[in-house]
């Protein structure tokens, strides 16, 4: 594993003791005895309630009203019993029951029925967990609760009688006061700025609440502008981030609006860089690239956030806050990873995938990062965080960024960290009437093996062919490492809907998409390994998949061309061999 810099195993306990502290004082605000200081008072009804942008299924409100609850791949049938005595089967079903995201399901069945059906569930909540809970009352979870209730409060308080009504909304601010007291303890990144929103609208919607408007509204501000980078992305470089703080910010804005208040200027201008970083990060089939914990894109949300988009204009090409490049000529659109890893205390999402890429031809995909499962997340993470897992070089059987290990890690921070990896990534871009090129290198193996990875990409004007290099250069010195411990692997996840046949001479794949076009990848002298691989990021979850392989030692080549070529149907019968490798300019 990479070397870890004293610089960085000091941010890193800081980090853990930060967190730790963190955590004893919430534990101690949770105590009983100071529990009575979230007994609200003044509060007696509600005002407006926020829309919700998530897709409803109003299909699933009979399983509810059934008892079958069916969260995040696994199923609780609770027989009669309430489903907060049910032991979770997951965490991640957990966090799905009590955020009461799922009331918007009954909502849309829109029947007395589902009206009496989620007064009863709330009821059983506020009796069972409502005083307390560990994992009911986690920040996230809250957080996620209070924005739900606020949003269905139709749904619920509609034919309900006096009693409950005072019930649901004493309740509804005593979570509101708790989440004030505590929200400076949330996890740094998307579910503190999910808290602050949660708080904003707790402020509009609720009589009473007023005074609390605008330190929230400054709190958010602020947090936005430190977590959205000035290119749109966010600072834990997962693309699909975006949306779900888009899911919060939209209905908040649509709410001060409803109640004559001027939406904050860097809540305005936050969400304006983010629109254009949706249509960045999208493929020629739509969905996000497979990068830094991306998993299965939620398309209906993301046509509804990019509803709201007024400029619907092209995407940008180039993200360096956010550390990536968009190539796109013709039917072919590129995306690479040019970035380092993200801040210590978001990076529990992210991987280890320096100068990956993904290509995507017309609707369909062709080269790929592996990605996340929608569900079952913990199961495949640690291998889907590593190098080889992702379009790009394994050095040494080695990723190029270091995980953190331990329980400490997880219990502490939510997730094991990157606490070592690439701290230069340096990126050249040049486009010409001939096409785009990319040149990058990162210094992720510099420390333990002493060697750089450059990476130069070429694609053609027309779409048609993509030309690549990756060069070992020595990191110190003039020397590489010593045979035996400089092997490389340059690898090219396939999607799972691309075929590939090798050809005869072993130094190139025939690789045919669904709508039969053809794209033939050539090693230039290379002998080439079809491999088995997994596409994780499915809609239907993991896929059996293939990848190319090109072995090589960086003292004997330091320098391995490749490319991809999209062959006309006219002549997809016939085998172009080149005799040579062409010089891709490094320099620019």
């Amino acid at each position: 594993m990479p070397q870890v810099t004293i610089g960085e195993r000091m941010k890193l306990s800081t980090l853990i003791v930060r967190r730790a502290l963190q955590g004893f004082a919430g534990g101690i605000k949770a105590h009983p005895l100071l529990r009575w200081r979230y007994t609200p008072a003044g509060t007696d009804r509600l005002l407006v309630a926020p829309q919700d942008l998530r897709t409803t299924d109003a299909t699933r409100a009979s399983e509810i009203y059934g008892g079958r609850f069916a969260f995040a791949g696994k199923v609780v049938i609770c027989d009669r019993r309430s489903p907060f005595e049910m032991t979770p089967p997951s965490d991640e079903w957990a966090v799905t029951l009590l955020g009461f995201g799922w009331l918007r399901h009954l909502r849309a069945a829109d029947s007395a029925i589902t009206r009496s059906n989620a007064r009863a569930l709330v009821e059983d909540w506020i009796s069972i967990q409502g005083g307390w809970h560990k994992t009911g009352w986690r920040i996230d979870i809250l957080s996620r609760r209070i924005i739900s209730w606020l949003s269905q409060a139709p749904l619920v308080l509609q034919d309900a009688d006096a009693k409950f009504y005072r019930r649901f909304i004493r309740s509804l601010a005593r979570q509101a006061r708790y989440l004030r007291h505590t929200v400076r303890n949330a996890p740094d990144g998307a579910v503190r700025i999910q808290a602050l929103v949660a708080l904003c609208l707790v402020a509009l919607c609720m009589d009473g609440q007023s005074r609390q408007l605008r330190p929230m509204l400054r709190r958010l501000t602020a947090e936005l502008d430190r977590q959205i980078l000035p290119d749109g992305g966010h600072i834990s470089r997962n693309p699909g981030t975006l949306i779900d703080i888009l899911l919060d910010l939209l209905p908040l804005r649509q709410v001060l609006a409803h109640r004559n208040v001027p939406p904050p200027a860097g809540l305005n201008n936050s969400i304006d860089r983010m629109m254009p970083m949706l249509r960045f990060f999208r493929l020629g089939d739509g969905n996000f690239g497979q990068f830094n914990g991306m998993g299965p894109t939620p398309v209906d949300l993301l046509a509804t956030v990019l509803a709201y988009d007024d400029a619907r204009g092209a995407p940008v090409a180039n993200a360096p806050h956010s550390g990536y490049q968009r190539l796109e000529t013709g039917d072919t659109v590129m995306l690479m990873d040019t970035g380092k890893p993200p801040p210590l205390s978001v990076s529990q999402d992210g991987h280890a995938g320096c100068l990956s890429f993904e290509t995507s031809w017309k609707r369909h995909r062709l080269i790929v990062n592996c990605g996340l499962p929608a569900m079952n997340r913990e199961n495949w993470r640690q291998v889907a965080r590593t190098t080889a897992a992702h379009s790009t070089v394994t050095f040494n059987d080695t990723s190029s960024a270091q995980l953190g290990s331990g329980t400490s890690f997880r219990r502490l921070l939510g997730g094991i960290p990157i606490v070592g990896g690439p701290h230069r990534v340096a990126t050249e871009r040049h486009e010409t009437q001939d096409g785009i090129i990319l040149s990058a290198t990162h210094d992720g193996y510099a420390r333990e093996f002493g060697i750089l990875h450059r990476r130069v990409l070429r694609l053609a004007a027309d779409g048609r062919e993509i030309h690549g290099e990756d060069n070992f250069l020595p990191a110190h010195g003039d020397s590489l490492p010593k045979k035996g411990a400089d092997d490389y692997a340059i690898r090219f996840h396939l999607h799972p809907a691309v075929k590939a046949n090798r050809l005869t001479d072993g130094h190139g794949v025939m690789l045919t998409l669904p709508d039969r076009d053809v794209w033939t990848f050539d090693s230039h002298g290379y002998p080439v390994e079809i491999e088995e691989s997994v596409y994780l990021a499915g809609p239907d979850g993991p896929r059996r998949t293939v990848q190319i392989v090109m072995y090589g030692q960086a003292r004997a080549r330091p320098r391995a061309a490749w490319s991809f070529q999209h062959t006309p149907r006219a002549s997809q019968g016939a085998r172009r061999y080149r005799t040579d490798e062409p010089e891709l300019p490094l320099e620019m």
